[in-house]
């Protein structure tokens, strides 16, 4: 068993972990100004990504721009993972690969603790995504518990590239955040991932 292989009910029974379905997990959380280099990006490419309309072309076009400015702008803070295996505890499924890992800490080739985000592109299902996510945040929580390092939330995130819902991970409980955002409110999309990651770093430093 793998993490695509889990059903959300399966994570929920297996790993002893209790749903809360709640309205915007970040509510308090400021946006972030987007940088130029982004939102030309995004206005040059979106239109490509969702007229292929495959993992692939949203993950290029869409995720990984949002996500490696999250790691530009946290300046070396942080590490960004992708495509890489994370086998945490195959026994108990908890294998496979993930699509994005966030970590604290400087770049290397393989992920240091702690995790700290889990990012799951997809298709066009958000629903049939949070399953796997829900997964590899319980591996990312086993994997600090056996570092130390003292962090027992883990968020997460199921997204096509242009709807993005997120989850946290704290202890046994397992949010579920009700509202999607959508690529239109990408400077909410990124303050949130920099809230995440922290330390929020200030607007000037966009690139």
């Amino acid at each position: 068993m793998a993490y695509s292989d889990f059903t959300l009910p399966q994570v929920l029974q297996t790993f002893h972990l209790t749903a809360q379905t709640t309205l915007k997990l970040f509510v308090q959380v400021p946006d972030a100004p987007v940088s130029p280099t982004l939102r030309d990006s995004l206005d040059k490419y979106a239109t490509l990504a969702l007229l292929i309309n495959t993992e692939k072309a949203r993950s290029e076009w869409l995720i990984a721009p949002i996500l490696g400015e999250v790691w530009q702008r946290c300046g070396g803070q942080i590490s960004l993972y992708s495509g890489i295996d994370f086998n945490v505890d195959p026994e108990d499924g908890l294998s496979g690969r993930c699509d994005f890992l966030f970590s604290r800490g400087p770049q290397l080739p393989y992920v240091t603790a702690p995790a700290v985000c889990i990012v799951e592109g997809k298709n066009e299902s958000i629903a049939g995504g949070l399953a796997q996510c829900a997964a590899e945040m319980v591996a990312a929580q086993r994997f600090n518990q056996r570092e130390g390092n003292g962090i027992d939330t883990i968020h997460g995130v199921v997204t096509t590239g242009d709807n993005w819902k997120f989850l946290r991970l704290h202890g046994s409980v397992l949010a579920i955040d009700l509202h999607e955002y959508l690529l239109g409110q990408v400077d909410r999309i990124l303050g949130i991932l920099l809230h995440i990651v922290g330390p929020l770093p200030q607007p000037g430093t966009a690139a």
